[in-house]
């Protein structure tokens, strides 16, 4: 099989742009993570995340956290082509913090939570999911 120089330059820009593409979707969870927190510093700890080490199936992943004396929590599937997942806010008269879902995961990343809480601060907690059957057109 011969290789022509098109073939070539095409091969050569499809192998860079699979590698640019994971940075691509990791920037956008930070500039959620940035527009969620309004750049403040965020501390780890604070929340508790809880999901699957490995999901067999990437279609329906269960997910759930927690941080007490929370306003909101932002969940964020960093992985994701799209990696908002949800945005949980809290009033006064929540009678916990805590929210559980099932989300879709184009395939092993990281799960992340950042919790607003009351006195302003932001905390944050992180989970590497693997999923061995594909979600998101995996």
């Amino acid at each position: 099989m011969e290789f022509s120089r098109r073939d070539t330059l095409a091969l050569g820009a499809g192998a860079v742009a699979l590698t640019i593409l994971p940075f691509q979707a990791t920037a956008a969870a930070d500039d959620m993570i940035a527009a969620f927190t309004g750049g403040a510093d965020v501390a780890e700890g604070g929340v508790t995340l809880t999901a699957p080490e490995i999901a067999e199936n990437g279609n329906t992943v269960p997910v759930s956290v927690s941080a007490e004396g929370a306003e909101a929590i932002l969940l964020l599937a960093a992985g994701n082509p799209t990696p908002d997942v949800a945005t949980f806010k809290f009033g006064e008269l929540a009678g916990s913090q805590s929210a559980s879902t099932r989300i879709r995961l184009a395939g092993t990343q990281d799960v992340v939570a950042v919790a607003k809480m009351a006195d302003g601060t932001f905390v944050r907690a992180s989970s590497t999911v693997k999923v061995t059957i594909g979600g998101c057109g995996g």
